[in-house]
């Protein structure tokens, strides 16, 4: 079985060695002429007290076999393999929430935007291990990307009012589009196609199926071509309720009126309901309709459990066997003795023998006890 590495981008690295040899070649001759300029080599050995050059040879060759084995290491070699079970944990959801004006009507207290705000809440604070994401939808969308910090998506939709949003009007099509995109951004860079594949991903849809532009049919075909599974969730009533008008600091001004004059109503009509239902098939998800005070989360909450519960079956996968430690502490092993091997004290041992059995050295010690 060959060698693999995790990381075989660093193996350039390897290109150090040889030039951190060179390098110790070309300061070895400096150092010799240098040496030869200063005076006679021989006569300064026994008047300096510096490195042995065997000793230099050997800290050189330790500490470039030490780097390369470090730039192996750190490439990550792979060598082997074995099996192992692999327990997926949660999916993919993108809640995408209908924040036009029509959802302050009150047909569902206190309004269907605040009571969908507090449903999804509830909805979070029962989730583990699932990643969600929020598309804010009216005219135009805005986007809070994927994360398991539930707490934070909780503020952020508790946050967001219908008056926040820059273009007014309801865009399904484009929310459902916004929805894929932020899913597909999500993926892990080291996930393959067979892994984004097998991963389950799914929209939740909260609206009242007001739709004045786009095409939400397309858009459902290009989310089913991705795997997305989308679980429209249809909220009002289907008698006209009309829409309250508030100022930018919350006040109540009345209801919205037409250039005639006329109190604007709305309502979640059977058209609505049928275009709905349609991108749930063509998904192979669920159109849930808001129970009478209600946002349907219940029933949601119980599809979605079938599909987590399937999603957190194990499987099992063929992993490669990492073996970086296998030539990392060798590396460090060689780099620490390069370090710790002595400066002089090869030359400082031959020279204390030389005078130990110097004849002149002999003769001098006696004249200085008596010279005492």
């Amino acid at each position: 079985m060959a060698v693999t590495f995790r990381n075989p981008d660093l193996l350039w690295l390897l290109l150090l060695a040889p030039l951190t040899a060179l390098a110790f070649v070309w300061l070895a001759r400096r150092r010799a002429a240098a040496t030869q300029r200063f005076g006679n080599p021989s006569t300064l050995s026994r008047l300096v007290v510096g490195r042995a050059s065997g000793l230099r040879a050997t800290q050189a060759i330790v500490f470039v076999i030490g780097l390369s084995m470090l730039t192996l290491a750190l490439a990550g070699p792979q060598y082997g393999s074995r099996t192992r079970w692999l327990r997926k944990r949660g999916i993919d959801i993108v809640i995408a929430l209908d924040f036009s004006k029509s959802m302050l009507a009150r047909d569902v207290r206190p309004s269907r935007i605040e009571r969908a705000k507090a449903e999804l809440v509830r909805f979070l604070d029962q989730l583990d291990g699932d990643r969600v994401g929020v598309v804010s939808f009216a005219g135009d969308t805005m986007e809070y990307p994927m994360t398991t910090d539930y707490a934070s998506v909780g503020l952020f939709l508790r946050d967001m009012t219908p008056m926040d949003m820059p273009v007014g009007g309801t865009a399904i099509g484009r929310a459902l589009i916004a929805s894929q995109r932020l899913l597909e951004r999500s993926h892990r860079e080291n996930e393959s196609p067979e892994e984004r594949a097998r991963k389950s991903m799914a929209v939740i849809l909260l609206t009242d199926g007001e739709d004045h532009e786009g095409d939400p049919v397309e858009a459902a075909r290009q989310l089913a071509a991705a795997g997305i599974q989308v679980y429209p969730v249809g909220i009002g009533s289907r008698s006209g309720e009309p829409i309250p008008v508030y100022t930018d600091d919350g006040t109540w001004t009345g209801y919205a009126r037409d250039d005639e004059g006329d109190i604007v109503t709305t309502s979640f009509s059977a058209e609505a309901e049928g275009v709905l239902r349609e991108v749930a098939d063509i998904t192979s998800g669920r159109f849930i309709r808001a129970e009478e005070g209600g946002v349907g989360m219940g029933e949601l909450r119980q599809h979605l459990a079938s599909l987590q519960q399937s999603e957190h079956q194990a499987r099992q996968i063929t992993v490669q066997e990492d073996r970086f430690a296998l030539v990392l502490f060798p590396a460090f092993l060689l780099l620490m003795l390069e370090a710790l091997l002595p400066e002089a004290w090869i030359l400082r041992r031959r020279r204390r023998r030389e005078s130990e059995n110097d004849p002149r050295s002999a003769k001098e010690t006696p004249s200085k006890e008596t010279s005492k």
